[in-house]
């Protein structure tokens, strides 16, 4: 049985596919991968074009008839999303700026609105954030990926850490970022279980096997040298990535529970997770 599913091009997500996509692991599902960015995925999400997807945490909130996956998950442990800008600035100008965002579903997205309230957002590629903020398009940009470690500090101050905020308001639960799903649509139940072990057991070939499986993520390194993609892929690829257990469950759902308390999200989000 084929199944489509959805990753995206950053070297965590590969790091976790490697066992399945060099076929490491094995399963009696073959899987059609398909590469696009985290908002372009939670769009497909939503029309329900893909079988299996990785989501942002926040994109949950706007679905319907899907499961979430154990296994996969993105959580920062005091880490997480950052903002960045040519200048100083405190709660009040970053609250009055402009400020460039990866995509209105990204949970770094809604994580920002928890924290300083409703913004000015100019929505684009995350890629496109760092030259916005540079040019003066954009007053400052919410950076994800890699670049919350690789952003050029000659040009940029980090004004805001979205990590930091979340544990000092948190206390013990992870920062919750990128889930995958899988539709209800147009799978049964053992097919989705099935995946659902398959894609544990990849993660676990490549945390068993961490240099070649980032060897093979640094397809997806963007140019950056392979400690960087390493420590990244180590911030992102952890026990609750295998597994996100009860921490990984209250932290969606207390990300949930703060929004509809600020009236960001009207929807009561059931996490179901297998």
């Amino acid at each position: 049985m084929e199944i489509t599913v959805g990753h995206t091009p950053d070297a965590d997500d590969a790091f976790m596919f490697y066992g399945m996509a060099t076929g490491k692991v094995r399963s009696r599902l073959a899987v059609k991968h398909v590469v696009e960015d985290i908002e372009t995925l939670n769009k497909k999400a939503l029309r329900h074009e893909l079988d299996v997807t990785a989501v942002s945490a926040h994109a949950l909130g706007y679905l319907d008839d899907y499961v979430i996956l154990k296994s996969g998950g993105s959580f920062g442990l005091d880490y997480g999303p950052i903002v960045i800008s040519k200048k100083k600035m405190d709660a009040a100008e970053l609250c009055r700026a402009t400020i460039a965002i990866p995509g209105k579903l990204t949970s770094a997205n809604l994580l920002l609105m928890l924290a300083i309230g409703r913004f000015e957002a100019a929505e684009m590629s995350f890629e496109a954030i760092p030259d916005a903020v540079e040019s003066g398009r954009a007053g400052a940009g919410l950076v994800i990926h890699e670049a919350q470690i690789t952003y050029d500090r000659k040009k940029f101050v980090k004004v805001f850490d979205l990590g930091s905020w979340w544990a000092s308001n948190n206390t013990g639960l992870p920062v919750p970022l990128g889930i995958n799903v899988a539709s209800t649509r147009s799978m049964d139940s053992q097919t989705i279980e099935d995946f659902s072990e398959l894609f544990t057991r990849s993660i676990a070939y490549g945390l068993d096997n961490v240099g070649e499986a980032v060897d093979y993520a640094m397809q997806y390194g963007r140019g950056q040298p392979k400690e960087t993609i390493t420590k990244f892929v180590k911030m992102y690829v952890n026990d609750l990535t295998l597994d996100m257990g009860q921490k990984g469950r209250e932290a969606i759902a207390r990300m949930f529970e703060l929004a509809r308390e600020k009236r960001l999200i009207e929807k009561e989000v059931k996490i179901k997770v297998v």
